[in-house]
C-alpha cells in the first residue's frame, strides 16, 4: 500500500529530503516555470514542512483511526482530513474528579470542560479544508491560537501554544506541505461550547 510521505513510518533525514528535492528538480529540468533555484527554495521548503508536520505528530489527530487486525491504526485514505463529517458521536461521558476529558474512538473529535472539538480538515480542499486560506492566515492563526488567525479562539487539545514558538518560515513551510495534499472532501463539525 502505498502512503504519503509524511505518514510513513521511516526515518527521513532533513539532508536527505533537500536532495530529493534537489534530484527531482535535476530530473524534472526545473520544468516548473521557475528559475532552479527558486524551484529548490520551494522544493526545500516544502521538504521542511513535511518534516514539520511529521515530527510534531499532526497525523496523530487529524487523521481518523479506523479498526485494524491489531487496534486503531489510521485511516490513510483520510490523511490529515480531520473529523470525519459521517461519523455520528454520542453524547460524552460525564466528567467527575479523576476524568476530566475524552477521546472518540477515531481520535479526531475531544471532550472536556472547553466543550467538544473536532480535528480540522489540513487538506487543500477549498470548502472544506485550507483551500482557501492565505499562509499568513495559517501563521497567524498558530501563532495567536485564533481560527484563521481572527476568529474564535483553537481549542484544546490541539497545542497552539507549543507550536507558536516555531519560527514563521517554519509555520509556511508546514502550510506549503499541506498544500501538496491530495485535497479530501470533508465537512467537520463545528466546535460544541461546553452547554450550561
Amino acid at each position: 500500500m502505498k502512503t504519503h510521505p509524511a505518514l510513513s513510518s521511516v526515518i527521513i533525514t532533513w539532508s536527505s529530503l533537500r536532495r530529493l528535492g534537489a534530484v527531482s528538480l535535476i530530473l524534472w529540468g526545473g520544468s516548473s516555470g521557475l528559475p532552479v533555484w527558486a524551484a529548490s527554495v520551494d522544493a526545500d521548503l516544502t521538504a521542511r514542512g513535511a518534516y514539520l508536520v511529521t515530527a510534531f505528530g499532526c497525523a496523530d489527530c487529524h487523521t481518523p483511526l479506523k479498526p485494524g487486525p491489531h487496534g486503531p491504526v489510521p485511516d490513510l485514505s483520510r490523511a490529515l482530513s480531520g473529523h470525519p463529517e459521517n461519523v455520528q458521536l454520542s453524547p460524552p461521558p460525564k466528567a467527575d474528579a479523576s476524568w476530566t476529558w475524552f477521546g472518540a474512538a477515531t481520535n479526531t473529535a475531544f471532550a472536556g470542560p472547553w466543550g467538544i472539538t473536532y480535528a480540522s480538515n489540513l487538506t487543500p480542499d477549498p470548502d472544506t479544508g485550507l483551500g482557501r486560506w492565505k499562509t499568513e492566515d495559517f501563521v497567524r492563526a498558530i501563532k495567536t491560537g485564533k481560527h484563521v488567525g481572527v476568529a474564535r479562539l483553537i481549542m484544546p487539545p490541539m497545542p497552539w501554544p507549543a507550536l507558536s514558538h516555531l519560527t514563521e518560515d517554519d509555520l509556511r513551510a508546514m502550510f506549503q506541505y499541506l498544500h501538496t495534499l491530495p485535497p479530501i472532501r470533508n465537512r467537520v463539525p463545528d466546535y460544541q461550547p461546553p452547554s450550561p
